[in-house]
């Protein structure tokens, strides 16, 4: 929604996130022009780069005064969000994604066989990262990728579920999202240096984080504008994934009414009638509560740390991702 980082209060977050994205242009360059062009493709489209900046922001919590991010802190942030990109060309042609971030998706443009390949490629790319920084790291992001994988089979078991439950929700959104902001708090602190017990509350809140980020996410999907979103709005209920404020709807007053129409196979029309009843449900101020819930106990994961540059952001962070929720439904 908003094109700021929601880390943007550490004063040398955007000097650090300057140099992340020339690390990361070098790391996806290839002697192969169509590898290297489908490579860059998501990385010159932008994003706010919320993990690089949660490693950033993670060591940052040792100093006391803002100073610029050690390059190993830079990298394992690269490392990280080499793995998401990876991810999103592997989604995108799970979805049949006709857009990401602004642009053509990379299945659309090249096709799925190369959109799968250079997923792996910039997977390969992190995991030759992780490695230069050491043993614990590369173990961590494996880990991750694994649970990433757990996340989305779950996801996809329960395509059409209508009998999904909150807790499924959650098992899938641990391992699809929140492993991944996890993972970028630990490498953070891992690269920064940090002791073990901060180290574990950081990698807590970035799991807590990465909860609530999800939820707010499928939220904004059935609130926000396509605009606004820079891809389809309503494409999770268009393809049968019923995220928890359409759960939470479907075992509302109108629950029949949505569950008849995706049953009936929904259109680009039918889509926008069921998004209304989710709208209109109270699905969406549960989801909210539960979101504020997840950002709650990320704050709270945190609460002991001393105050510095790089816990006060995430501190503001955890603020700032259930507004970005509400802002979509104005005065509602």
């Amino acid at each position: 929604m908003s094109a700021s980082n929601p880390l943007s209060v550490l004063p040398t977050l955007e000097a650090d996130l300057a140099r992340v994205e020339h690390l990361l242009a070098d790391s996806v360059r290839s002697d192969l022009e169509m590898l290297a062009e489908a490579a860059a493709h998501l990385a010159k489209a932008g994003g706010k780069r919320v993990r690089p900046g949660f490693a950033i922001a993670s060591a940052a919590t040792s100093h006391d005064v803002a100073r610029p991010a050690d390059v190993d802190v830079l990298m394992g942030g690269v490392a990280v969000e080499l793995v998401h990109l990876g991810s999103l060309y592997h989604d995108d042609v799970m979805d049949e994604a006709t857009t990401r971030r602004g642009v053509p998706a990379a299945n659309q443009h090249w096709g799925n066989v190369v959109a799968i390949l250079t997923g792996d490629f910039l997977l390969a790319q992190s995991s030759i990262i992780a490695a230069n920084l050491g043993t614990d790291v590369a173990r961590l992001l494996g880990e991750t990728i694994a649970e990433l994988t757990d996340g989305q089979i779950r996801e996809l078991q329960d395509t059409n579920n209508f009998d999904r439950t909150a807790e499924e929700y959650y098992a899938a959104i641990s391992g699809k999202t929140a492993s991944l902001l996890a993972c970028s708090c630990r490498i953070g602190a891992i690269t920064g240096g940090l002791d073990r017990p901060t180290t574990d509350a950081l990698t807590e809140f970035g799991h807590s984080y990465g909860m609530a980020f999800q939820i707010v996410d499928d939220i904004l999907d059935v609130v926000a504008t396509s605009e606004q979103l820079g891809k389809p709005a309503g494409n999770d209920i268009l393809e049968g994934n019923f995220t928890l404020p359409v759960l939470r709807a479907l075992r509302g007053e109108n629950g029949d009414q949505l569950r008849n129409l995706i049953e009936a196979g929904l259109t680009p029309e039918t889509r926008d009638q069921a998004l209304v009843l989710v709208r209109t449900s109270p699905g969406i101020t549960d989801a909210i509560d539960a979101a504020r819930g997840w950002a709650d106990k990320a704050a709270g994961a945190i609460s002991s740390l001393p105050d510095s540059p790089g816990a006060t952001a995430l501190r503001a962070a955890s603020v700032h991702l259930v507004e970005r929720a509400r802002a979509p439904l104005g005065e509602r």
